[in-house]
């Protein structure tokens, strides 16, 4: 009965260890949950304490066990060992990653929802994480980009409002370049573009290579207008008279009289739909926009319960106190109900 006892009292410190661990961990999660903190950082914050509390956890627990000293040495040397070896294999990803994601930030090289390219990959940021950016492609699968990656590599972020749009293609040099500067400038002007200009890029053998530029209002329809203007390339040069056809393929034929255009064929225009492509395709994307978006009303909400806050502490009126409370008291309602969509969008 004694050495039963004994055992019990012997295991009373290391259970108590336990019971202590799970209970701040337990205290982390109710905290973090009933944060009112809207910030993409909490999750990671969250884990960072958790990870430490265990990694504490587990060291009080192994010096709180009733063995010898010795023992208890060679277990924290063991566990030294293992530790150091995983932070020597695994710091130059990992920490790089972490440094890279924390310039990204501190540098806002972009924000969700922005339209980025790098190297072959083209899309719309859903998310930025301390470790890995995640990106939606215009296929609407999503690719996980290390941030390590991103900030070795160049990235082009296209503007959200005038941003240029642009389409080559190469004629023959029989063909006035003013009949044919002037189609391309329609066509971008069909396809909704403004300011169209025409740069000569380059001037082959056999032919010439054109490329129509103009400006975009709206860079969320991009893949959109990109493959409208191509079609309206396409279309006012038929309209025109102008082949689209290669120089050599017109030397080597032997038809006379013959244009290589399409006959043009009346077709009932499609019903448009209710969303555009890049509406369906950049779903997620999007959403992280909205909630940028918010984010960005809600500093700006913030910005103006302070305001009104400093004019409270000196008005005098009491009038315009009670005013200024109730405009503060409606600023706080509206700041809380943004918070509290952007936490069910975020969950």
């Amino acid at each position: 009965m004694e050495k039963a006892i004994s055992i019990i009292k012997s295991l009373l410190e290391p259970g108590s260890v336990i019971l202590i661990l799970v209970i701040l961990l337990f205290l982390n999660n109710w905290i973090f949950k009933k944060m009112k903190s809207v910030s993409s950082d909490r999750l990671i914050g969250k884990r960072t304490i958790t990870f430490l509390l265990i990694f504490v956890g587990i060291l009080v627990f192994i010096l709180s066990l009733p063995i010898d000293k010795s023992l208890k040495g060679q277990i924290l040397s063991f566990l030294g060992i293992v530790i150091s070896a995983g932070i020597a294999l695994s710091s130059t990803t990992i920490l790089g990653n972490l440094i890279a994601g924390i310039m990204n930030k501190t540098m806002k090289r972009f924000r969700n929802g922005d339209l980025i390219k790098l190297g072959d990959m083209q899309g719309r940021v859903v998310r930025k994480n301390a470790f890995h950016t995640e990106i939606q492609l215009e296929d609407s699968n999503i690719v996980t980009i290390p941030n390590l990656y991103i900030a070795s590599n160049p990235v082009k972020l296209t503007r959200k409002i005038n941003t240029v749009v642009s389409a080559s293609v190469s004629l023959g040099y029989d063909i006035s370049r003013h009949k044919i500067e002037e189609a391309l400038k329609e066509a971008a002007v069909a396809a909704n573009l403004k300011d169209p200009y025409v740069y000569i890029m380059e001037l082959g053998d056999y032919s010439v290579v054109y490329k129509i530029h103009g400006f975009l209002e709206d860079s969320s329809m991009y893949f959109s207008t990109v493959s409208l203007l191509n079609g309206k390339v396409m279309d006012v040069l038929h309209e025109k008279g102008i082949e689209i056809v290669s120089p050599s393929f017109m030397n080597q034929r032997n038809i006379d009289k013959t244009s290589f255009i399409p006959r043009k064929q009346v077709k009932k225009e499609p019903e448009k739909p209710n969303k555009s492509p890049e509406e369906l395709i950049f779903d997620e994307a999007i959403e992280a926009e909205e909630i940028e978006k918010k984010k960005d009303y809600l500093k700006k909400l913030e910005d103006k319960k302070e305001e009104l806050k400093e004019k409270l502490k000196n008005e005098k009126d009491e009038k315009e106190t009670d005013q200024l409370k109730s405009s503060i008291e409606r600023i706080e309602k509206l700041i809380e109900k943004i918070e509290n969509i952007i936490r069910e969008q975020n969950d």
